[in-house]
């Protein structure tokens, strides 16, 4: 039996070992009784300056994050130059989330092959233009309005944890104003903006774009498809369009992360 004691200046440490042998095992006992002596002015400063430096850190990044969004959004990068007027497409805006839209069918490129128009509650197949977004799947499918919106979604959205999808609504007709822009660019440039847009959807086996079983559809002329890539902070819907256009050779913001950066360069 042995008996050895511990010291410092917070706590106390009786060890007591107990080793009994027997013909077929040994015995172990060990008993540890801390003793805290804890000082409870120094806890709550301690508990304030964490929480104090935590709210610094959060209101320091929202700021730079904001901040740098606001400024970048309003540096214009430049369309290419002489090329010809041939394709008409549109950038347009609920408010918040825009879409590129583009002819459902021309030389280039016939959508609706690969977004046949049987997805779409209507299945109504007169139409002129598709609107392509690309979004956080969460917010798709489960925040039809900003009511539904959680801070679960918010959080996984902020920070790629979901998978994306892509939400396509067909269009009889455009009118050009203030929340949806005409662009006209060459066939060529449009060729570009099939292949990126194209490129953001996952495929079947069958090469056709996966389209979302779901009962969340805005509308009666829109459905859902898997796609590619990841939302986050610094890559939103907006930043994906701002990227299309830039992909066309388009005047575009040199980041952004909102809509209205977009329209005020088509004001």
């Amino acid at each position: 039996m042995g008996i050895s004691r511990y010291r410092n200046q917070n706590i106390y440490l009786t060890l007591l070992i107990d080793l009994r042998e027997t013909p077929n095992f040994v015995i172990l006992n060990m008993n540890f009784i801390p003793l805290f002596r804890m000082n409870g002015r120094k806890i709550v400063k301690m508990t304030l300056r964490i929480a104090f430096l935590t709210m610094a850190v959060v209101a320091g990044f929202a700021l730079l994050y904001f901040g740098m969004a606001w400024c970048f959004s309003r540096i214009t990068i430049p369309a290419e130059e002489g090329a010809p007027k041939e394709v008409t497409i549109f950038v347009k805006t609920n408010g918040a989330h825009t879409d590129i839209v583009m002819p459902v069918r021309n030389e280039v490129k016939d959508w609706s092959l690969e977004m046949p128009f049987s997805n779409n509650i209507s299945q109504d197949t007169v139409y002129s233009y598709v609107a392509l977004g690309w979004g956080d799947k969460g917010f798709f499918l489960d925040m039809p309005t900003w009511d539904d919106l959680t801070l679960r979604l918010a959080f996984n959205a902020a920070f790629g944890f979901n998978s994306t999808a892509m939400h396509a609504t067909y269009y009889k007709y455009l009118e050009d104003d203030d929340s949806c822009r005409r662009i006209v660019i060459s066939r060529e440039q449009y060729a570009r903006l099939v292949d990126f847009v194209s490129g953001r959807f996952k495929r079947c086996p069958g090469g056709r774009f996966i389209n979302i079983k779901t009962d969340a559809a805005y509308g009666l002329t829109d459905a859902f498809y898997e796609a590619r890539g990841r939302y986050h902070l610094f890559y939103t819907c907006n930043t994906w369009v701002n990227h299309a256009l830039a992909v066309c050779g388009q005047k575009r913001c040199l980041w952004t992360i909102f809509d209205k950066g977009i329209f005020l360069k088509y004001r």
